[in-house]
């Protein structure tokens, strides 16, 4: 049966290194990191002190004031990655038909700091002084929400929380959509503010950050013997994805195709990773049966890599499983080792990342990979960018909670 293709058309990110795609893939290309001690409050006390913050964002150079005062950091990252992808696209919205057209936004976390904000004007102010939008800017939908209102798209609009898994999620829900004839246009991915007191204190006390204060630039080190752990990070990454014949019928820019959506549960563990790999496993060969590909066709592979002991080790485990005798001679890379670990909006940015990895036919590095582990013994692009055809590509999701999702995407008739 013959499928409508999606094409991704247009990209946006807000990160560490700005809000400009070419500061983004220009700093990854370069191996630079963007971590450094957090600024945002005063983390002296705490054990972790370090994150990748989106520093001299000033949303009201982008929003309108009242607009920008009414929304969460979360939701503000959301809008102007949106616009920044949409602007992108070159996409005009007045002549597509509103209801043919749709926003998916994930988050893993949604508006924590308009929740630490209230908490705290309940506790010294009383009841009486919460805000009454508090509730409309902390909720996890308000990002799709809100970009749905400054287009006027009426057609699909949900929002994903699976975690870290969000932003891979909702693409591949917006892939899927557009497939199935009920929508011609999405703006789908994922958007995260958590550097907050609340957000680097849990984390820490869960031990699941890196604490290496003294060299932030080298705490986070994906598939390396001495990880120890994920750098907090902040932003969003947006893709617009059309249906194909609309795209080539406008002559808009053609990053890549969707070609393949795989998702699973590990059923094991509420943050823990199943030792053995059988979810993620899972994700990537449904994926690969969706894409009607087989495991050789992939050349890489962006990894969810999150530089935490199991989590890198688990995901090689996976990947062999998946690709076999290929897993030696395929290419695989964690921008995370430069960018941190941006919970639901890191499936966003780093689909932004592949589609770039596909057009410009560079695989950005794994930076910090010093010590091999040998349980860790796949080709991480380790510490320099390496240029190389990419006909077909994945990105790779896992989530607290056991949410996997790969994504798989290709040159346009690959």
């Amino acid at each position: 049966m013959n499928r409508r293709r999606a094409v991704i058309t247009g990209v946006g990110a807000v990160t560490s290194f700005g809000v400009e795609k070419e500061d983004l893939w220009n700093a990854l290309v370069a191996g630079k990191s963007g971590i450094k001690e957090i600024t945002g409050f005063d983390a002296s006390g705490f054990k972790v002190r370090i994150a990748s913050e989106v520093t001299d964002f000033r949303p009201e150079e982008y929003l309108d004031k009242k607009l920008a005062r009414h929304l969460d950091r979360f939701a503000q990252f959301a809008l102007v990655a949106a616009m920044k992808a949409v602007e992108d696209s070159g996409i005009d919205f007045s002549r597509i038909d509103p209801f043919r057209a749709g926003v998916i936004i994930g988050s893993g976390i949604g508006g924590l700091i308009e929740i630490e904000k209230q908490h705290t004007r309940l506790l010294t102010l009383g009841a009486s002084r919460i805000s009454p939008f508090m509730i409309p800017k902390l909720m996890v939908n308000a990002a799709s929400g809100q970009i749905s209102i400054m287009y006027g798209l009426k057609g699909p609009n949900t929002a994903v929380a699976t975690a870290c898994a969000s932003g891979s999620h909702a693409i591949g829900d917006a892939f899927k959509i557009i497939q199935s004839g009920d929508a011609d246009v999405i703006i789908s991915g994922g958007s995260e503010a958590a550097i907050t007191p609340m957000g680097v204190g849990g984390f820490a006390a869960m031990r699941a950050l890196s604490c290496r204060n003294d060299a932030p630039e080298k705490a986070s080190r994906p598939f390396d013997l001495e990880r120890d752990g994920f750098v907090l990070g902040e932003g969003a990454g947006v893709v617009v994805l059309e249906e194909m014949e609309m795209a080539k019928k406008r002559g808009a820019h053609i990053y890549a195709e969707m070609l393949g959506f795989g998702m699973s549960g590990d059923g094991w563990h509420i943050t823990a990773p199943d030792p053995e790999g059988a979810g993620p496993s899972s994700a990537m060969r449904v994926a690969l049966n969706d894409a009607r590909i087989s495991p050789q066709d992939v050349k890489y592979i962006n990894a969810h890599g999150t530089s935490t002991p199991l989590n890198d080790e688990v995901e090689t485990k996976a990947i062999k499983k998946v690709f076999g005798p290929s897993a030696n001679g395929l290419a695989v890379s964690s921008t995370k080792s430069m960018l941190g670990h941006l919970l639901g909006a890191s499936g966003g940015v780093e689909m932004v990342i592949t589609a770039l990895a596909v057009e410009q036919g560079v695989m950005p590095p794994t930076t910090n990979y010093e010590n091999p582990d040998p349980k860790c013994d796949l080709d991480y692009v380790p510490n320099t960018a390496r240029e190389e055809r990419i006909t077909v590509a994945m990105s790779n999701s896992f989530g607290f909670g056991g949410h996997n999702a790969s994504l798989i995407i290709g040159q346009l008739d690959h």
